[in-house]
């Protein structure tokens, strides 16, 4: 059984996991419908009445040494950075849409193979391109983070992100982090007004 956490919950990952090392990151988010025939709130607020424009979030990953500081725009993985340096961090892709059920975007991480001087991973999800098309978070619904154990597909945390983001355009949606020789997992679920992950990287330099 996955656990379940609330907004600022941390919970030991590998304590609990002996042998665990791999795992995979899950982070979904679906588009909230447009229950107009094309017009409507979206039709207006895309400055058209045909179709609602996507909405293309993006996870990243931002490799954290200590201070919670950003060594090298290297160790932010994105869909323009899918893998780190060192091989610890892989990223699946892009995903335009949010559209189905399941994992939007996923990350593979080898906590094996994180560099002794990164201490936290963080995981974010901003919206591409959010001033332009004037979106914000309070367009999508359903968005959470989970962590699986790849060898047997075992979901062992599950966060689902319940607050009201209106507004918003990039969520920080939890941090994995060193404790000791032990990894933990934290549920952040805070939003920023950050237009591009290129800014939210900078609240970390």
């Amino acid at each position: 059984m996955a656990i379940n956490l609330q907004k600022g919950q941390r919970v030991d990952l590998t304590k609990g996991n002996p042998g665990l090392s791999k795992i995979l990151v899950g982070l979904g988010w679906d588009p909230v419908q447009n229950s107009g025939g094309g017009g409507g709130f979206f039709g207006s607020l895309f400055g058209g009445g045909g179709s609602q424009a996507n909405i293309d979030c993006d996870a990243s990953v931002i490799m954290l040494g200590a201070n919670d500081k950003l060594g090298s725009n290297k160790d932010v993985i994105y869909f323009g950075n899918l893998k780190s340096n060192d091989g610890s961090v892989q990223h699946s892709g892009d995903n335009l849409t949010g559209d189905g059920d399941g994992d939007d975007e996923q990350i593979w991480v080898d906590l094996s193979r994180v560099p002794a001087n990164i201490q936290k991973l963080v995981f974010v999800v901003n919206i591409y391109d959010c001033v332009k098309r004037k979106q914000h978070f309070g367009m999508i619904r359903n968005a959470f983070i989970r962590i699986v154990n790849p060898n047997n597909n075992k979901e062992l945390i599950h966060y689902n992100l319940t607050d009201n983001y209106s507004g918003l355009t990039c969520l920080v949606t939890g941090e994995i982090y060193r404790h000791g020789n032990e990894w933990k997992f934290a549920a952040i679920g805070s939003g920023t007004n950050a237009a591009s992950l290129s800014e939210v990287v900078r609240s970390f330099s």
